[in-house]
């Protein structure tokens, strides 16, 4: 398999960057791991999905059109379309093409919005997704339908995976579209710079989330890649949950913001609680998050500001 030609989407995406690193550490040869960027292969257009599969093995498809709650809301008919006809053309135009192996990249947001905590994979279909979420998360949701499907009808070797809110240095810290950490992050910086100014925060605080760093997310999407074989669904997290005013108080801490934080709760918490059921993860192909919050939250600060100087 470390022979196998990979095309590998959304490759100079935040978690792309990891992935390619993890996939050569891991023994595959990088002139073998094709990395088009958006502006060379759109895969809104099929013709493009066409040529981008031709003469490859393994097909990891993380390219997305993503956005924290604002983005979510502002454009849920884009995040729709887009997600939903980039996955199906280029699976349907990998099976086509004998790709041997299909590892689809799929989104917490496609979890009902009431899921017991922490979320087990057999939950997924037992509701409809938190509205502001839901074009976006059943747009990728739609993977693992047609994962499924193919490989009933055709034999397709095609997985699915179920990654939480991903953080760490690289991260999108553009506040039209960036997701909650590195907004925080943003916003704490510049407050503690703007003389211990106000900082306000969307929503109420109560609601929770599970984040997981990006290199260890990178690790199990390789390790899926070169052990899991099934058609279920697999959650890949830190099997940690943490309140959004925790977190707040926790970033202004390593940020060393002391001044007043203000909840706009005008503004939508988002889904009430996000925890992951991490078990088959581990079972399936031994994967177990190992970066602590504290210690990847640093190192996204310390990325961050030595991205300013």
């Amino acid at each position: 398999m470390k022979n196998d030609k990979i095309l590998l989407t959304g490759a100079s995406g935040f978690l792309g960057k990891y992935v390619k690193n993890e996939l050569i550490k891991a023994g595959f040869l990088a002139k073998n791991i094709f990395t088009p960027s958006r502006a060379s292969l759109d895969l809104t257009k099929l013709k493009d999905c066409q040529n981008a599969v031709k003469g490859q093995d393994i097909v990891i498809h993380l390219a997305a059109k993503v956005g924290g709650i604002g983005f979510n809301r502002e454009k849920p008919g884009e995040l729709f379309y887009d997600n939903l006809i980039m996955g199906i053309q280029l699976m349907e135009s990998a099976r086509l093409a004998g790709v041997k192996k299909f590892v689809a990249i799929g989104t917490v947001c496609a979890y009902p919005k009431f899921t017991p905590v922490p979320f087990k994979e057999e939950d997924l279909w037992n509701g409809y997704p938190e509205e502001t979420n839901a074009p976006y998360g059943l747009a990728k949701k739609m993977l693992l339908v047609q994962a499924q499907a193919y490989r009933s009808q055709h034999g397709f070797n095609a997985i699915y995976l179920l990654p939480v809110n991903l953080y760490g240095p690289g991260d999108n810290f553009d506040p039209s579209s960036s997701h909650v950490i590195p907004a925080l992050i943003k916003k704490a910086v510049e407050a503690k710079n703007n003389n211990q100014a106000p900082m306000t925060v969307w929503g109420s605080g109560t609601a929770s989330r599970e984040f997981l760093y990006v290199e260890d997310a990178a690790q199990a999407i390789v390790a899926a890649t070169l052990k899991y074989n099934k058609s279920d669904p697999v959650n890949i997290g830190s099997g940690t949950e943490i309140s959004i005013k925790d977190l707040v108080t926790t970033i202004n801490e390593l940020v060393g913001f002391e001044g007043q934080v203000i909840w706009d709760k005008t503004k939508p918490d988002g889904q009430p609680r996000r925890c992951l059921d991490t078990v088959k993860a581990l079972k399936e192909f031994g994967f177990k998050a190992k970066v602590d919050f504290k210690t990847g939250l640093q190192k996204t600060i310390d990325w961050y500001l030595s991205s300013l100087k």
